[in-house]
Parts: C-alpha cells; sequence; structure tokens
C-alpha cells in the first residue's frame, strides 16, 4: 500500500457477527500502523462486568452507572489488542460465550450506547484509526473518511463462526441460534440499528476470500490517500 505520513485516517467498518470485520480491520490497521478499536470488546467488558457485579443485562440505569465507574482499555499487541477491564487482563474471558451473548444484550440500551460512543469518538479523535462495530459509520465516527459495509449470506456468516469456533452438534446449533438472535437485535434496535450508513462501501464477502476482501478494502484507502 502507499501510505502518506502526513495523513491519518479514521477507518469504520461496520456489519453483522460472522462478517469478517474483525479480521480485515485487525489486518488492515498492521498495515497501515493504525490502531485497531474494537466497539465490541469494549461492550463484552461492561457485559463480563455486569456479570461479576451481578448486575441484569436488562437493567440500564444499573448498566449505565456500572460503565460509569468502569475503566476500559485496548491495548495493542503482536497477537490482537488486550482487553483490559479496570486495569486487569480480560482478553480471552470476553470472548467466551456467555459474555458475547451478554454483550449483545447491553448494547441495545441507549444509555450504554452513549457512554460507549463518548468513549469511542474520544479514543479515535486524532485520527490513525480503524474501528469495527455496529454503528460507527452511522454514529460513532458519521465524518469517518472512509466506511465499509462488510457483510455475508446468513448462512454462509454461521458457518464460519462454527469452523472458528470448532463447534458441532448441539453446541453448533445453540451458538447458530445465538447468531441469528444477534442480528436480530442489532438490526431492529431503536438506538443505531445495524444499517449501512449512506455513503459506506457495501462489500458483500460471501464469495470473497479474506484477502480479496483486504484487497479491495486497500484500494479504497488508497484512493482516499491519493485524494
Amino acid at each position: 500500500m502507499t501510505i502518506s505520513p502526513s495523513r491519518k485516517l479514521i477507518i469504520a467498518i461496520d456489519g453483522p457477527a460472522g462478517a469478517g470485520k474483525s479480521t480485515i480491520a485487525s489486518r488492515l490497521a498492521r498495515k497501515l500502523g493504525y490502531a485497531n478499536l474494537e466497539s465490541g470488546a469494549m461492550y463484552r467488558a461492561l457485559a463480563l462486568k455486569a456479570i461479576q457485579w451481578d448486575v441484569s443485562f436488562d437493567d440500564e440505569a444499573a448498566l449505565r452507572k456500572l460503565a460509569d465507574d468502569s475503566r476500559i482499555q485496548l491495548e495493542p499487541a503482536a497477537s490482537g489488542n488486550r482487553v483490559l477491564l479496570d486495569g486487569l487482563d480480560v482478553t480471552q474471558r470476553v470472548r467466551e460465550t456467555d459474555v458475547t451473548e451478554g454483550a449483545s444484550r447491553v448494547s441495545v440500551h441507549p444509555k450504554v450506547r452513549e457512554w460507549m460512543v463518548a468513549h469511542q469518538q474520544m479514543m479515535g479523535a486524532a485520527g490513525g484509526v480503524v474501528m469495527e462495530g455496529r454503528d460507527i459509520g452511522t454514529k460513532v465516527f458519521p465524518n469517518a473518511d472512509v466506511k465499509i459495509f462488510l457483510d455475508a449470506d446468513p448462512v454462509v456468516r454461521e458457518q464460519r463462526r462454527l469452523q472458528q469456533q470448532n463447534l458441532r452438534g448441539t453446541a453448533a446449533d445453540a451458538s447458530a441460534a445465538e447468531l441469528r438472535e444477534r442480528d436480530r437485535r442489532d438490526r431492529t434496535r431503536t438506538t443505531s440499528p445495524l444499517v449501512p450508513a449512506p455513503d459506506a462501501l457495501v462489500l458483500d464477502s460471501t464469495s470473497l476470500s479474506e484477502d480479496e476482501v483486504l484487497r479491495r478494502v486497500e484500494e479504497l484507502v488508497n484512493r482516499k490517500l491519493g485524494a
């Protein structure tokens, strides 16, 4: 890639679970030398704290207070971001099924999203970031330099997730059902539903390899850097 050191872009990658946005965001950030800000990891950290403190995923006021009293940090590492919650490394724990499910549930609350958006905007304000999530191009950074909406056929997304987690039988069925439920919540929530930004490049990865997706995203970034 031809990168101009004088320009530090804000790059937003949105899309549903299993579309491949986390992998693409991570690889792109490494190529550009940018920070990779995972909004999902921040919601997972809050969900983990709710589990630890026995706070209901449905109690919006209590979750917002929990967020106000929390310190959530993302630290770049060779293998991907480290997720720190109140100074403790919870990188592996936040990837577990109960936390992932909890993150989807806490993310529907407007007051929680308000807190998250404010912190994400602060983290990425200086540019030089690739941020992925569900509402980055529409809500967090509506003026992002590059906006990608990465999607794929639901069946393909389910298959990718099952292969990634190496699940079979009833565990696979449960994971697929959970993915469909997350899709429903993300697309139908009142606050910041999952939709492409009007000026986003919508990229269907159903029949594309990871390298092909990355190449198309790089082309868009190069055009922006060369403008």
